[in-house]
């Protein structure tokens, strides 16, 4: 008999809301997650600290940690932490940082993990893959996929404009990962799964032609939802191909270069504008280009604070970052003179935009 179907690895609870993480302890007992509320709460510091204290009445068994997040040896702390108690499940409650390190060290002994994400940064709060820093390098690692997302907007609401808005560019930046993925597919015959593209584009398109702004519920509900079906797309295929190209190359590449220089969601959108450039798609470049804009999130390399020998090291260091991927960037394979003469080229396009 030939296969039908094929299982697929999803979240058992998805919620986004106001009010939603008022009904933490409800939603892990009705997912059967746990029932007690014996969970180890992993908190950043700051706004985790204040849902902590929302939660504990209905999660009075429940242990606090608190890390600083980020780098692998921050995760590798706590899964060493977590070795000692008997939890039901981990729930991580923060920002990309903190929500990383609690994926990570949960998939370190098999427990299930519950996101809470307070800020819509990126499309980590339902990715099986932790970035996590580790000897100054970001890197990828596989984890099991959250057992249940809770994005409350109340508390995105309250968080910072700027880190909210950059998720729009991680989403955004699923156009320019998804022609990498089809690029390798016409060079080197790789395969694209289909479902996997279908729901890293959806997303995206829906952001793309969204109206609203992070003031409008209807806006950030369509954006937290973009980012999950990014997750949900990467499970799919078992790898992150589906939401990370050159865009990412570019990010990482930023990241190890000059640290510190913007966040992981508006060097994606602004490398997937890049890529997007030299990949010569008009039509694709001003509508993504008019998103980032609307939004005010960078475009160009100054916006960021790169000048341009700063960006040329940065796309010439950019396959590094990902060896195992072909995107634009390898297949054009500039040499620093051809990258300064793109990258004025781009700049007067989009002073034309």
């Amino acid at each position: 008999m030939p296969l039908l179907a094929r299982s697929v690895q999803t979240p058992l609870h998805i919620e986004v809301r106001r009010g939603a993480v008022a009904d933490l302890g409800k939603i892990l007992q009705d997912g059967r997650i746990s029932s007690g509320g014996d969970v180890a709460v992993v908190v950043g510091p700051g706004l985790g600290e204040q849902i902590v204290d929302l939660l504990r009445p209905s999660l009075n068994s429940a242990e606090v940690f608190v890390t600083g997040g980020g780098t692998l040896d921050a995760a590798l702390d706590l899964s060493a932490k977590l070795r000692h108690g008997h939890y039901d499940a981990v729930v991580g409650i923060g920002g990309g940082k903190t929500v990383d390190t609690a994926k990570y060290a949960a998939s370190r002994w098999g427990l299930p993990m519950v996101s809470v994400a307070t800020s819509l940064a990126n499309d980590g709060i339902a990715s099986p893959v932790a970035s996590l820093v580790n000897d100054g390098i970001k890197g990828s690692y596989g984890v099991h996929i959250p057992f249940g997302v809770i994005v409350d907007l109340d508390f995105v609401e309250s968080g910072p404009d700027r880190v909210n808005r950059a998720g729009i560019g991680d989403v955004v930046s699923n156009i320019s990962a998804l022609a990498d993925w089809e690029l390798a597919r016409e060079i080197r015959g790789e395969s694209v799964d289909g479902l996997a593209a279908s729901l890293s584009r959806m997303g995206a398109e829906a952001i793309l032609s969204m109206p609203g702004d992070m003031s409008d519920d209807a806006f950030v509900t369509t954006l937290a939802e973009a980012l999950i079906s990014s997750g949900l797309a990467m499970a799919v295929a078992g790898t992150s191909i589906p939401c990370s190209g050159g865009c990412h190359e570019i990010m990482h590449a930023i990241d190890s270069l000059f640290p510190e220089t913007a966040s992981h969601g508006e060097l994606a959108g602004m490398g997937a504008l890049f890529c997007t450039f030299l990949r010569g798609d008009e039509r694709r470049l001003k509508q993504m280009s008019d998103t980032l804009a609307r939004h005010q999130l960078p475009r160009t390399p100054s916006d960021v604070g790169l000048d341009a020998e700063q960006f040329v090291q940065v796309i010439h260091f950019a396959p590094r970052t990902r060896p195992d991927r072909y995107t634009i960037i390898e297949h054009l394979a500039l040499t620093p003179e051809q990258i300064r003469q793109k990258l004025a080229e781009y700049n007067d396009v989009l002073a034309t935009l």
